[in-house]
């Protein structure tokens, strides 16, 4: 994979799947950060061909002095900094009542507890984007600490900020916008000074050259990034080395999430693998034969998907609780050619993190 980041020269316009309209107050949906549809539409138009590209990310990236940093949503298994943990996890003796199609119910640590804010004072500012080298831990160690969940600065807490723009038609021969289908909003995309949009990809791109990212070509400045790459092996051997192990594991995805099927000619999304079955059953005269125990996720994003006119996607950040950690069907060798193409365009990337229960215990 060679590694790059894609510096925007001005704001961007990625719009989301969601039809709209133009009308009397019509807005046109938005998503940031780019997919990895748009990643592969850019460099395409750059080269001037049609080829079958494999991307990783795309991710955030931001410039400390010096260096280049990768950039990863937050993981969504946390309230504040206080980690969220499957209820038969802490407690594998509760009687609680629940859907038994649906997730088991996710808890703080009971020793968490104490943690409580004071109510008299602030809440900080968290990361919404935690960069490479506290994922990093995270990996290693199943936690993150406190203070690496404070932001350091305003863009970290939201690394671009949103420009809604009007658009008119007029009528011809008038000054009037036209009564219909004559006006709508959308949304536009600033990074803050210092971030800017990195992603991997299996081919060398020529460096120094501008393409056109999104909607009405909006352009960005495309440079190379060896030690992106170097960050990103380190964080991809770790999640490797933490999907060989056995025992409890938590998967981290990255990048959103696709992960769909068809019954009856029609094609269903929903937010975890469809192949990753419950540690637990509705039937009682059934034993269960699966490893995943609860997700932590949010509501889905809708994108545009290949072929299709829209695919909901689980958001990135979203984290699974296995009892074991299981492969993706996207990832196995005899996956089809177009279950392959979502992992391909940088889909459904997931980090491995081994669940460690005594570290839980004392948070």
């Amino acid at each position: 994979m060679f590694w790059y980041r894609l510096i925007p020269l001005d704001v961007l316009l990625l719009r989301d799947a969601k039809p709209f309209t133009p009308g009397e107050r019509a807005w046109a949906g938005s998503t940031f950060p780019p997919t990895g549809d748009a990643i592969a539409g850019a460099v395409r138009g750059l080269l001037g061909e049609t080829l079958d590209l494999e991307i990783t990310g795309p991710f955030l990236c931001r410039q400390l002095q010096h260096e280049q940093k990768l950039y990863f949503p937050r993981p969504l298994g946390f309230i504040g900094d206080r980690s969220l943990i499957p209820l038969p996890w802490v407690d594998p003796d509760n009687q609680m009542k629940f859907d038994k199609s649906a997730p088991q119910p996710l808890v703080t640590p009971f020793d968490d507890r104490a943690r409580e804010p004071d109510a008299d004072n602030e809440l900080p500012k968290y990361r919404q984007y935690l960069p490479a080298d506290v994922v990093l831990t995270y990996l290693k160690s199943g936690e993150i600490a406190s203070e690496d969940w404070i932001c350091e600065c305003d863009s970290e807490e939201k690394p671009w900020k949103i420009e809604s723009r009007s658009h008119n038609s007029i009528e011809p021969g008038t000054r009037q916008v036209k009564d219909e289908s004559g006006y709508f909003v959308e949304n536009a995309v600033r990074l803050h000074p210092d971030w800017s949009i990195a992603f991997g990809i299996d081919r060398e791109l020529p460096t120094g050259e501008t393409l056109r990212l999104g909607g009405e070509g909006h352009r960005v400045l495309l440079e190379r990034c060896d030690e992106l790459a170097e960050q990103w092996q380190v964080i991809r051997a770790t999640s490797e080395l933490n999907f060989q192990s056995d025992g409890k594991s938590i998967a981290y995805l990255v990048s959103p999430g696709i992960f769909e099927r068809s019954t009856n000619g029609e094609i269903l999304c929903q937010a975890w693998p469809w192949e990753w079955k419950f540690a637990h059953t509705s039937n009682l005269n059934q034993s269960p034969d699966g490893k995943l125990v609860s997700v932590a996720t949010e509501r889905s994003v809708p994108i545009n998907g290949i072929g299709r006119a829209q695919v909901f996607a689980a958001p990135p950040g979203s984290n699974y609780y296995l009892n074991q950690p299981r492969p993706l069907y996207q990832d196995l060798p005899t996956a089809p050619n177009k279950v392959k193409r979502w992992r391909q365009l940088g889909y459904s990337e997931l980090l491995w993190i081994k669940y460690h229960q005594e570290l839980s215990n004392e948070s």
